[in-house]
């Protein structure tokens, strides 16, 4: 469990990292520039990684649902969403929102048991949970109290006059 928790941990950081990559991608080139690079990239390290740990066995894919073949084009639309969210939102409340989206729509599908996921009964707990999560990133983004103006007026006074 703690190897788990330790790579679930190191994930989260890779994806705000790569985020904030994308978007310093995004802001030279493009958001379909990105993307192809991101997921060109991507595509040609995992390969290499694939072909050095596993071999002959990296192409052997008997048994897969359909849909699995999808998981790519759905990698497009990742991409693409997220460096437009940070472009619109900065990347901590972009990241905040994705990461709520991401846990929402988890405990949705092992909720119901959905692409072929062991079923997982739903408590009120964990909804709430999600929507204490959802407080916070409310909470950091409109609980400082004062308005951009007020923030924009307060950046121009000396230091020793600020309340």
């Amino acid at each position: 469990m703690l190897l788990g928790i330790v790579l679930a941990v190191i994930a989260g950081a890779f994806v705000s990292l790569q985020t904030i990559f994308n978007n310093k991608v995004n802001e030279r080139t493009g958001s379909w520039a990105t993307t192809t690079l991101v997921l060109g990239t991507g595509f040609l390290a995992s390969l290499l990684c694939s072909l050095i740990f596993a071999g002959n066995n990296t192409f052997t894919l008997q048994h897969m649902q359909p849909w699995y073949w999808f998981s790519g084009m759905i990698g497009v639309g990742v991409v693409f969403c997220l460096v437009q969210g940070v472009k619109l939102l900065g990347p901590t409340y972009a990241i905040s929102i994705v990461l709520t989206a991401q846990l929402g729509t988890a405990l949705l599908w092992d909720s119901l048991g959905w692409l072929g996921l062991e079923k997982i009964p739903f408590t009120f707990t964990k909804l709430i949970g999600v929507l204490v999560i959802i407080g916070g990133i409310l909470i950091f983004k409109f609980g400082n109290g004062r308005t951009k103006e007020q923030q924009e007026s307060i950046s121009h006074v000396p230091d020793s006059m600020k309340g």
